[in-house]
């Protein structure tokens, strides 16, 4: 089957704004200017992609039925907005937190690519040709790791991710792990998919 390039896109602090542990809609605040991004990524003709670390599961602060509800209602906010959202996957563990079986070393919570590759399987989607976009390094690294291109958007916890890379604050230095150094750097997630589509889907 011919596969297609994705654009792949962070949740928190980059479609909505980072309230912590999302686990009631009436938390949920869309940046005004994912809708129109979203609309672009349809327009390409490529998917649309949310992938999302989600450890409040594993902390027990959510369930797997109400993070459903939640990215239900995130889909159906963008198609009210006629932008489409194609899917979404999340990662439940974390290492530490948490007693249950979501608490473990995992290949999907970010910066791993686990998700990205998942999605690349069921989806068939070609990673040499998608982008990851998010507001934070694990989502740059993770974008690197499955073999895409990366964008660090200024939204969420972006100013402050840059700051570190530039004072050379990081957890993992770029002399160490050069993924960790993203291919752009946008002022939001629209700013993203315009640049993107600028050089590449035209």
């Amino acid at each position: 089957m011919e596969t297609q390039p994705a654009i792949f896109l962070d949740r928190d602090g980059t479609l909505i704004e980072d309230t912590g542990h999302l686990n009631e809609v009436e938390k949920i605040s869309i940046y005004p200017e994912a809708f129109e991004a979203v609309r672009k990524i349809n327009r390409s003709g490529i998917r649309a992609i949310v992938i999302t670390n989600q450890s409040a599961i594993a902390r027990g602060l959510l369930n797997e039925k109400k993070l459903g509800d939640l990215h239900r209602f995130l889909q159906d906010a963008f198609q009210q907005e006629q932008a489409t959202l194609d899917a979404f996957y999340y990662c439940p563990h974390h290492p530490d937190a948490g007693t249950g079986s979501f608490t473990q070393k995992c290949t999907c919570r970010k910066p791993q690519p686990g998700m990205l590759l998942r999605a690349a399987r069921e989806l068939h989607l070609e990673l040499a040709t998608s982008y990851m976009i998010g507001d934070k390094l694990i989502d740059v690294q993770a974008g690197h790791r499955a073999g895409s291109q990366s964008i660090l958007v200024k939204t969420g916890y972006g100013n402050r991710e840059l700051q570190l890379l530039n004072e050379g604050g990081a957890s993992t230095p770029p002399s160490e792990d050069p993924s960790i150094i993203p291919d752009h750097v946008a002022g939001n997630v629209l700013d993203a998919i315009d640049w993107i589509t600028e050089r590449s889907y035209d």
